[in-house]
């Protein structure tokens, strides 16, 4: 698919926009008095695939989880700043490699010159990230509620204050709970700057509800070839939010890292507890980097044949299965011992 085209943002050893990957992100959600737990968390989101980590400074005591974090992983890291001016400047001195911070937020001009100079002087890129229910209100007025335009008009009325000073090296959000507003805010932001697109669906909700709106909201925009970079926000672990977002980008076919499985629905025919053994296989390949595609399928007789395509998988029986690869058998297996032998000939691959 065409992407369209951006600005690229250096943003600390990764790039955002540009003819670069679209980037994987997700928040810690550990309190930020917490520096054991947060240190902790963000390597687990570097060891799930996390491109780029957030974290919350809503105070000046928590800038000192910028160096402890960074110590421990490799990935850039982003201080979410509100209001204060003070600790967006003591975040850029404490190394932080990206800020998220509205201008219009922090005060007259003189305090947002102070933010862009310092950031242009380390070259420390800049998120504005506007949501339904931080709109100004001046806009509000406009629109009379949070609508698409007024969302994309907020993210410009922002970006405008910055360039006021000459500083350029942003990137936009316009979030909305409301895939539909989303979606349509985000298409209208495209067509009025080449500043990279962050994507996502604030307060999208719990595991379930969360991976389908973001799906459809992100899914559709990047099909369209918007959007650089994405977050599934979930209310759940951080790191179920890197592997739907990674998930999101393989079904599209713009992430080649990780296996791409293919499993059907099961019928009458299924003499195998197919959904359990499909289950299991996902789970122990989770980590697995091979850009290989997997099939686990439930019928020993059209299995083969309607996984042609994939580079390995298995079909079940009645307490037994077959191994193949692109659709040739190459071996009949116990079904206790199914997955076991699958695994094995993944590895050999």
């Amino acid at each position: 698919m065409k992407r369209r085209k951006t600005k690229k943002i250096a943003v600390g050893n990764t790039f955002i926009g540009g003819d670069s990957k679209i980037t994987v992100q997700s928040m810690l959600n550990v309190p930020s008095t917490d520096i054991e737990g947060s240190v902790i968390q963000a390597r687990e989101l570097e060891k799930a695939g996390c491109d780029i980590i957030r974290i919350a400074v809503p105070d000046i005591e928590a800038v000192r989880l910028i160096p402890a974090v960074k110590e421990k992983v490799s990935v850039p890291i982003v201080a979410d700043i509100h209001f204060n001016y003070k600790i967006a400047l003591e975040a850029a001195s404490a190394g932080v490699d990206k800020i998220r911070i509205n201008p219009g937020n922090i005060g007259d001009d003189s305090r947002v010159k102070l933010v862009a100079d310092e950031c242009r002087r380390r070259n420390i890129p800049i998120r504005i990230g506007v949501n339904s229910g931080s709109l100004e209100k001046h806009i509000l007025e406009k629109y009379g509620s949070p609508t698409p335009q007024a969302l994309c008009d907020s993210a410009m009325y922002h970006a405008a204050l910055l360039e006021k000073f000459d500083f350029d090296n942003i990137v936009l959000s316009m979030k909305s709970s409301n895939v539909e507003f989303m979606k349509h805010a985000y298409e209208l932001a495209a067509e009025r700057c080449d500043y990279p697109l962050h994507l996502g669906v604030t307060e999208a909700g719990t595991e379930r509800m969360g991976i389908i709106k973001s799906s459809v909201g992100i899914g559709s925009l990047l099909l369209d070839g918007i959007g650089d970079t994405i977050r599934v926000s979930l209310t759940d672990e951080p790191v179920k939010e890197v592997y739907a977002a990674k998930d999101i980008l393989k079904a599209l076919g713009l992430n080649d890292e990780g296996i791409k499985f293919i499993s059907c629905p099961t019928c009458g025919r299924t003499r195998i507890n197919l959904i359990e053994l499909a289950n299991k296989a996902e789970a122990r390949l989770i980590d697995c980097k091979k850009n290989i595609t997997v099939a686990i399928m439930g019928c020993v007789v059209n299995g083969p044949g309607e996984a042609r395509e994939a580079d390995i998988g298995i079909a079940g029986g009645s307490g037994m299965g077959l191994i193949f690869r692109k659709g040739e058998i190459i071996k009949k297996v116990p079904e206790d011992k199914l997955l076991d032998e699958l695994i094995k000939e993944i590895e050999s691959l």
